[in-house]
This record gives C-alpha cells, sequence and structure tokens, in this order.
C-alpha cells in the first residue's frame, strides 16, 4: 500500500522510531511515497511548503530519518520513504572543540541539529574550492554518507589551530584529528 506523503504522519512516525537515539534508517528500505515539499537550504534551515520550519525539536527529529542513497536524500520510517531537495549538505557544523596538540589532536564538531562527530578516518574533513573564485567549501561527513558544510566561523577557527605537514609528497596547510592530517590548502598557495 503506497502512503501520500505528509509531513504530519511522517513526524508522528519518526517519533516512534527515533526513541532512545537515532533509529536504523540504514536497514529500512520502505516503498517510495513521493516527494514532500521539504528543503534543506545551504545553512541548514529546513523549509516545508516554502516556510522555515521554526519547531527546533521537529527539525531534529526530521534529520533523525535522513537517509541518503547515491545523490537524492529522503525521509524514511519503516513504512514510508519520501523524497526531499538538499541545496548543499544536510546538516551544518556550527561549532567545534579541540583537544591536544598535533597528531594527538582531536577535533569534535557539533551540527545546527545536535549531531556530535569527531574529525577523523570515519569522519573525513575535505575542502573544495570553487574554480572560479578558488572560496573553500569545508565540509566534515556526520553519518549515513551525509555530510555538514562547516560554517564560515568554525572554518575560521580551524584554519587558526592548523599547521603545515607533509601530505601526498607536498607540503600543505592543515589540521589533524585522531591521528589523521586534513589537507587545506597547499602551503605554496597560501597569501
Amino acid at each position: 500500500m503506497i502512503v501520500k506523503p505528509d509531513a504530519d504522519s511522517l513526524a508522528k512516525s519518526a517519533r516512534a522510531a527515533s526513541k532512545g537515539g537515532l533509529p536504523p534508517v540504514h536497514l529500512w528500505d520502505p516503498p517510495f511515497c513521493g516527494d514532500l515539499d521539504i528543503r534543506i537550504a545551504r545553512d541548514g534551515t529546513w523549509f516545508y511548503l516554502g516556510t522555515p520550519i521554526g519547531r527546533k525539536p521537529l527539525v531534529k527529529l526530521f534529520s533523525s530519518i535522513l537517509k541518503k542513497e547515491g545523490d537524492s536524500f529522503f525521509l524514511v520510517t519503516p513504512v514510508e520513504k519520501v523524497g526531499i531537495t538538499v541545496d548543499d549538505a544536510p546538516f551544518v557544523a556550527v561549532d567545534f572543540t579541540a583537544e591536544g596538540e598535533g597528531a594527538a589532536q582531536s577535533v569534535t564538531f557539533t551540527t545546527q541539529v545536535g549531531d556530535r562527530v569527531t574529525a577523523g578516518p570515519e569522519h573525513p574533513i575535505r575542502v573544495l574550492r570553487d574554480p572560479g573564485t578558488g572560496e573553500p567549501s569545508p565540509y566534515v561527513m556526520v553519518r549515513g554518507g551525509m555530510e555538514a558544510l562547516i560554517d564560515r566561523k568554525s572554518f575560521y577557527r580551524l584554519v587558526d589551530i592548523g599547521e603545515a605537514a607533509p601530505h601526498e609528497g607536498k607540503d600543505w596547510f592543515g589540521v589533524w584529528s585522531e591521528g589523521r592530517f586534513f589537507p587545506i590548502i597547499p602551503v605554496d598557495q597560501l597569501s
């Protein structure tokens, strides 16, 4: 039976499924029910029918049932799966803490919905650059193949704790976390 997508029924199912932490969305493969007019903007704002969702607990609830398949994003419950639009990354890293120094440093990010991840082999940091402007877009992996765009203030703070280190035969400026070096820019391109 195909269920017509509806934000209220999805929220109700999500509440039931997410008791006690993140639900196992990776195990769920319900039938596709269609697209729902939900959009996650680049700044992390969730919209429903073109209007920002102002209730933070509802956004957090929806984010707990978010799933990525290929390049598409869905909200899933055990019985329904609806497509949504994501402008860039589904999460935004709005803060971080750093402990230790050098290769022993740990950098733990917090997203706009309260997820916390420590950068490392399971949660790598990557930086893309706009080919025209050179403007950086930094990301950290959160879960299930989904990343968080690191917000500007956090990226500037990240650069403040960065250092030069060899990476793939070249000197790079980057940041260490959990024994792994994450390159940001080649040292010879620093101005």
